[in-house]
Parts: C-alpha cells; structure tokens; sequence
C-alpha cells in the first residue's frame, strides 16, 4: 500500500504505514496527525481549518490524515487512546508531544504549535 499524498504538505496514511510515514518522517519535519471520519461533523468543521495552517506555515510541519472507518485504522485510534472524533496528535522526534480533540479555531491551533516549538 502507498502512501496518498493529498499535495506537498497533507498526505493520508494508515494503520499499515504509521511508524514509517509518521513516526521515522517526524524525526525530521513535525507531523500533526488529523484522526477523522466522514460521519463526524467536527471533523469536517476542522479540516478546511487544518488545511489553512498546514499551508501557511508552509513545509514547518506535515499534515496526516487517518481516516478511523478505513480498515485497521481504528486499531491504531486505540493505541493512542482516542475516545472521540477528530483527534489530532502532534509528532516531533519519533514521538508523540501533543494531542486535542475536538475542532478548534486557528488562533488555538497555531498557539499549540507554537507551545511545541512550531512556528510560522
């Protein structure tokens, strides 16, 4: 299975390709992994969202989409925990440094990267 890149900077991924396309591509461009699903509706208020900051921030983090109702991936919304859609976690450094859940405005998004040492 490869990897669906959406453009430069947003791509999908799944349970198969985690470790690879997330956790060893974090070693060296963060990774903010967006948890969603088509039935949710904060998930569809977050992506557009999403999309905006990935690109304006253009290339200082990736942008990963696991969608939960796609085959194993719910597997892996299990392994972090995640109780509720949209979840997104933060990579950096092969690890997991920060995590929400819900849909957030932009300022609070960007403040979290920030926090984390992601700026614009």
């Amino acid at each position: 299975m490869t990897i669906k890149k959406l453009d430069n900077l947003i791509f999908n991924t799944s349970y198969e390709q985690f470790d690879k396309a997330v956790i060893e591509a974090s070693r060296t461009t963060p990774i903010l992994v967006d948890f969603w699903a088509d039935w949710c509706p904060p998930c569809t208020m977050l992506t557009p969202i999403l999309e905006r900051v990935v690109h304006a921030y253009n290339g200082k983090f990736l942008l990963a989409k696991v969608e939960v109702d796609d085959g194993h991936n719910m597997k892996l919304a299990g392994h972090y925990g995640m109780r509720g859609f949209p979840t997104v976690l933060l990579f950096i450094d092969g690890e997991m440094k920060g995590r929400w859940h819900s849909s957030k405005p932009e300022h609070w998004i960007k403040h979290f990267l920030a926090e984390h040492g992601v700026n614009e």
